[in-house]
């Protein structure tokens, strides 16, 4: 499949890590009986396909049980809508005749003698770039380059985009990246942390207000909406919304329109939306604490920021990009000084990292050399934070917050894990989640080896 900006805005694109969890666009119609069109297929995407006997059908059944129109497919945030065109002898699904229902993947349509299979189909996969920036984001491992292929293709096109990534990641760069490398670049970018909305005031926000519309409303407010008209609105820690919020955020996405409180009528708006998250949203969606249709909107372009721990061999390039941000030539990075960050398990990413050289500047000399740096890296920051009862207070809230959820996300799983004896499926069974996003919390938290492409074998195999 070719990878264009209609492909982009129709079928979505996904970087590694979310693939397999992230809301299907695509969906593959397929026949799987015995019969001359036997293995036939169509994809469905954004455009409704039809199933039938006739040769201008998108998908023809040549069966003499089957319509010349028989039944519409068409995608649905939550499945394929099937719809019954008045067919002789009718579409069926789990013994039933139907008229119009929505299905999900891996159903059995029954048109005639002939079954029809509906899949979910993936995104098309993107070779690593050649660079090793993107916007102010470096690096030259696989998965940092293959990050800057998808939002090389996506930036461009008006998509929305959802990043995850741990605090310190650097959520809000590869935002303002998108922002820059977009035909948005001239107009505003917009931030804002829906962490640090109390509730109440989270229309307010978002939408405005107008004076007068609540106690204290004393004079009229835009709203991030209205202010990024022309730009970039970079929604931060979208999955704290509450659900009442995301339906009216789901709203303003689809009608490009907000309504200001207290104001009688809508304002339009041309705004992108990239929006940011520490959590799992795909779980949310599964709690059902977060809406799929929202889902489903943001994560047009879905993709991950690996934790530093797991791109080690980034690390001679940012601290480069750290010194040539002051000024200063590093001189070779290597020795000692290399050897010893590598062995860090740093647990606040790429912001720890700059926070450690500028600690080293700060001792060192603004001038100084790597090799000659006085490092001091916390060996004990890793077993303080896994304390229960240390609170790392030296963070904003919302920093410290993540790194404590982030901490009990690892013992709960080490603990479960080994309590089961290494076997996956058992555990993920006790922890009442899927196997396949267990298996991915153990790769996030270092728990188990990701296996290397091309290895032998699956490293979450389970222990027989």
């Amino acid at each position: 499949m070719s990878v264009d900006r209609k492909t982009v805005l129709q079928t979505g694109l996904v970087t590694t890590p979310v693939r397999g969890r992230t809301a299907v666009r695509t969906w593959v119609v397929q026949i799987v009986a015995d019969g001359l069109e036997a293995g036939a297929q169509v994809a469905l995407g954004a455009r409704p396909v039809t199933l039938g006997a006739h040769r201008g059908c998108d998908l023809v059944v040549d069966d003499p049980q089957v319509s010349r129109r028989h039944a519409e497919l068409s995608a649905e945030p939550d499945g394929v809508r099937v719809k019954d065109l008045g067919s002789t002898n009718g579409t069926w699904w789990q013994g039933s005749r139907i008229t119009e229902v929505v299905v999900p993947s891996g159903a059995l349509l029954k048109l005639g003698a002939v079954t029809v299979r509906i899949g979910a189909g993936e995104a098309p996969r993107v070779p690593p770039s050649d660079r090793h920036r993107f916007g102010a984001m470096v690096g030259r491992s696989v998965a940092m380059r293959e990050l800057f292929a998808v939002l090389e293709l996506a930036a461009p096109s008006d998509a929305t985009v959802l990043i995850e990534g741990e605090s310190g990641t650097g959520k809000e760069l590869a935002a303002r990246a998108v922002h820059d490398h977009s035909d948005r670049a001239g107009g505003p970018f917009v931030v804002v942390d829906c962490s640090a909305i109390a509730e109440a005031l989270i229309d307010s926000h978002l939408f405005g207000h107008v004076r007068g519309a609540f106690t204290g409303a004393e004079r009229e407010r835009k709203g991030a909406f209205v202010e990024a008209t022309g730009g970039t609105l970079f929604l931060d820690e979208l999955g704290e919304l509450p659900l009442p919020a995301q339906a009216r955020l789901l709203r303003a996405l689809e009608a490009q329109t907000v309504q200001p409180v207290g104001a009688d009528r809508p304002v339009s708006v041309d705004t992108r939306v990239v929006a940011a998250t520490h959590r799992d949203l795909a779980r949310m969606v599964a709690a059902k604490t977060f809406r799929f249709d929202l889902f489903y909107r943001l994560a047009v372009v879905h993709v991950a920021l690996p934790a530093l721990r797991d791109r080690l061999e980034d690390l001679p390039e940012l601290i480069a990009a750290f010194y040539a941000g002051r000024g200063v030539e590093p001189g070779p990075i290597a020795g000692d000084n290399l050897a010893r960050l590598e062995r860090h398990a740093w647990p606040g990413n790429v912001r720890e990292l700059r926070n450690v050289l500028e600690r080293a500047w700060a001792m060192s000399g603004k001038g100084a050399p790597f090799a000659a740096l006085r490092l001091w890296v916390d060996a004990s920051t890793a077993a303080e934070v896994d304390r229960p009862d240390v609170v790392d207070t030296s963070l904003p809230f919302k920093d410290a917050k993540e790194r404590w959820n982030d901490q009990f996300e690892r013992r709960y799983l080490a603990a479960v894990f080994a309590s089961h004896d290494g076997n996956i499926t058992r555990a993920a069974e006790h922890a009442g989640i899927n196997r396949r996003h267990f298996r991915e919390l153990l790769y996030k938290h270092g728990l188990l080896e990701r296996p290397r492409p091309g290895g032998d074998g699956d490293a979450g195999d389970d222990a027989e």
